[in-house]
């Protein structure tokens, strides 16, 4: 991935400005793609300039050609079938599967990479009013779908603050709190997630203000998702990665040890269990 996290670009722009960076990095002209792909290499100009849609199988020949997964593939469906906003979209196809290390903080739920089926589709049917059975699954289909980056050979390390409220709050009923929790208990058991719970009462108040993830990068500049009521933001613009990143180390100076927060995440859950 480049150093491109504009927030101003469309998914068509972004898809053509990686191709154009990608094509270059493998020393290929236009030309030469388009004879890989069997098409002009005006169509490969117009993709990268944002001015042409690419089609499906135009982004599955290039990561044939280019060797690079699914990306391509998933650039596309951002354009051809979106099912977010733009700038989550962008985080969830572009940034989170390329982190080397992320850092959550949800004040208010069970971070989306932790949650389990049910959890999540309790979220989306509480989230908008009249929302439809199919939208509420598409929704948790695209949650599964994401969770995937932490079975992968080299998942990302994650590091999860979560306040403590979140264990008591009855988000599907008791026999879906206990669920969760027995899930979180086991993601948590992997050596490359470390859950942690920030009590109740911290006086790290600017915590309340807003969920966020912070994605370090390989080869591009830190950028953090910031998620709340009124919008959701995507940036990596220095200052503001400087800002949620402080926001960050308070919460987790307050927070409980790892192993003493997964001792309260198992009391939750028998809590939940005895209420079934």
């Amino acid at each position: 991935m480049g150093n491109d996290l504009d927030p101003r670009l469309t998914p068509v722009q972004r898809f053509g400005r990686e191709l154009a960076r990608t094509r270059r990095e493998h020393e290929l002209t236009q030309s030469a793609l388009g004879k890989r792909l069997d098409c002009s290499s005006s169509l490969v100009a117009h993709i990268e300039k944002g001015d042409r849609k690419p089609k499906p199988d135009f982004a599955a020949g290039c990561d044939q050609v280019f060797r690079t997964g699914d990306r391509f593939a998933r650039l596309c469906r951002s354009i051809t079938s979106p099912s977010g906003p733009g700038w989550y979209l962008r985080w969830t196809d572009e940034i989170e599967p390329s982190a080397r290390v992320l850092r959550s903080w949800d004040p208010l739920l069970i971070p989306g990479l932790l949650q389990s089926e049910d959890y999540a589709r309790a979220v989306f049917r509480g989230g908008l009013a009249g929302i439809s059975d199919r939208s509420v699954e598409d929704g948790v289909s695209a949650r599964m779908h994401r969770q995937l980056i932490l079975d992968t050979e080299a998942p990302p390390t994650l590091w999860v603050l979560v306040d403590e409220l979140v264990l008591r709050r009855p988000v599907g009923g008791p026999l879906v709190m206990a669920a969760q929790l027995e899930h979180l208990l086991a993601v948590a058991d992997r050596p490359y997630i470390t859950v942690q719970v920030v009590p109740f009462d911290t006086p790290c108040t600017t915590g309340l203000l807003s969920s966020f993830i912070i994605a370090e990068l390989p080869d591009s500049p830190t950028a953090v998702s910031v998620d709340s009521a009124g919008r959701g933001e995507v940036s990596a613009e220095h200052d503001f990665v400087a800002l949620i990143w402080d926001r960050y180390d308070k919460l987790r100076a307050e927070a409980y040890r790892p192993g003493q927060s997964l001792e309260m995440i198992e009391e939750a859950r028998d809590q939940w269990k005895l209420k079934t």
